[in-house]
């Protein structure tokens, strides 16, 4: 199980950076261009907000079964190693903040009058949580 889990936490991690990349640009364009926001618009959105929470779920599950998640907080050294702490602490915390900045966007712009109002809430707070993600990915274990 924690096998899979794994897999499927890095393999999603593509599809969410992906995802959000692709949005940034079409809300940027979108807003530079002075269109009206559409349903078209609302819905890719969507798709890079539910897959965000997908991966932070997955995240979760395997913050908790990991033999290195939790357990490298339980044992008091994982502040002074960068590596642990960075697994214990730094990537689940910024992605939780990464992710709350996404939710925040994508719920603005549902409440927001204009469009332009709407793009700039979107690809203003994605491209923030897409800085905070990575900045805080494990690239010498995703990448090694």
């Amino acid at each position: 199980m924690y096998t899979g889990l794994q897999h499927a936490h890095s393999g999603l991690a593509y599809l969410v950076l992906i995802a959000l990349i692709v949005v940034i640009f079409l809300m940027l364009i979108g807003s530079l261009s002075g269109r009206e926001f559409t349903e078209k618009d609302r819905k890719i959105a969507l798709i890079a907000f539910i897959l965000s929470h997908v991966q932070l779920l997955l995240g979760l599950i395997l913050y908790f079964v990991s033999p290195v998640g939790l357990s490298l907080l339980q044992g008091g050294g994982a502040m002074s190693d960068p590596a642990a702490r960075l697994t214990a602490l730094e990537h689940p915390l910024i992605n939780i903040v990464a992710i709350v900045l996404i939710t925040i966007g994508y719920s603005r712009a549902k409440k927001a009058q204009t469009s332009r109002a709407k793009f700039r809430s979107i690809y203003m707070l994605y491209a923030v949580g897409l800085v905070l993600i990575l900045s805080r990915i494990p690239w010498g274990a995703w990448l090694g």
